[in-house]
């Protein structure tokens, strides 16, 4: 199982907070480093310092300052980036980074980020978010020299010359959510990778069955897609250790191991073996304090080694 490091910059964060978070997620071995794309700190009226940082701003610069770890969103909303010009973006930070991008694209939610900061937000969003599924993945697998074109309710491009060209041969689209059917399809003809943001335990197996049979539909062998959860991660060598850890991050105990991985090393250790049990192949581990590098590297001295 692959873990990777997920962080909400919004709740106040400034670029070289992230940076020291990013660097410790490369330098304690795990697989990648992604974060969140909003604008607006959730949970709290007051305004949060030192305010947003924008996601593939983000990345730019990270993709400059690592040299392993993989960089991606969990995940870009389609009401922030016209495709075009995030095609533009995410192939120009794959670049940067030697081709090591990967792109999670959504409808978004979260409206007053989107009224704060004057961006539009339609009520109906899952077709804005096919076309940009078809519209990104069109224009990176134009052939150079060719031209793209498309012509949908929501956008139109008219003889795109589709630069620049990623340096991978296929950027890695994350898809996820709990719908039951819509998403699913999405998944199936687009992404290479399922998500499952913060899910109930016990859903697990049923959504990624889903996802399986969308495929199937549409002949797509499902072993192609990588299966994967999102889950707030908290813990502790001790019961008094994770407590302490819970309340920095404004949670309970119990509500965490209910719902997150979370709890001393060998609770941790359980939750993800039984989440591989059921099909989950890459955890995003979602750190709430970016202040303490010294978590990370406790998940990965104690928790790391026992799931090899």
């Amino acid at each position: 199982m692959r873990l990777r490091i997920f962080t909400e910059p919004q709740q106040g964060a400034s670029y070289d907070d992230i940076l020291a978070v990013a660097q410790a997620t490369e330098t304690l071995g795990f697989d990648a480093f992604f974060r969140s794309d909003h604008y607006l700190a959730m949970g709290d009226t007051a305004p949060v310092l030192p305010g947003p940082t924008d996601a593939w701003t983000t990345l730019a610069g990270l993709a400059r300052e690592t040299r392993r770890i993989r960089l991606g969103t969990l995940v870009s909303s389609v009401t922030y980036r016209p495709p075009g010009i995030l095609a533009i973006q995410v192939a120009q930070v794959d670049q940067m980074s030697g081709g090591r991008v990967e792109l999670g694209l959504g409808t978004g939610w979260f409206e007053q980020e989107h009224l704060a900061y004057g961006i539009p937000f339609p009520a109906r969003r899952f077709g804005m978010l096919e076309e940009q599924l078809e519209i990104v993945t069109g224009l990176w697998e134009t052939p150079v020299g060719d031209r793209y074109s498309f012509s949908g309710e929501h956008y139109t491009l008219v003889d795109s010359p589709a630069l620049p060209k990623p340096v991978q041969a296929r950027i890695p689209v994350i898809v996820g959510g709990g719908g039951a059917r819509r998403t699913p399809a999405l998944a199936a003809r687009f992404a290479t990778e399922f998500n499952l943001p913060f899910p109930e335990f016990t859903d697990v197996p049923a959504k990624f069955a889903g996802v399986r049979a969308a495929c199937a539909v549409i002949g797509r062998d499902p072993r192609e897609l990588v299966y994967s959860a999102a889950l707030i991660a908290v813990a502790g060598a001790d019961e008094a250790a994770f407590a302490r850890r819970a309340a920095a991050v404004g949670r309970e105990p119990a509500e965490l191991r209910a719902h997150g991985v979370a709890g001393t090393a060998s609770e941790v250790v359980d939750r993800l073996g039984a989440l591989a049990d059921d099909g989950v192949e890459c955890v995003y581990l979602q750190i709430m304090d970016l202040s303490d590098l010294d978590h990370l590297d406790f998940i990965a001295r104690e928790v790391m080694p026992q799931l090899a």
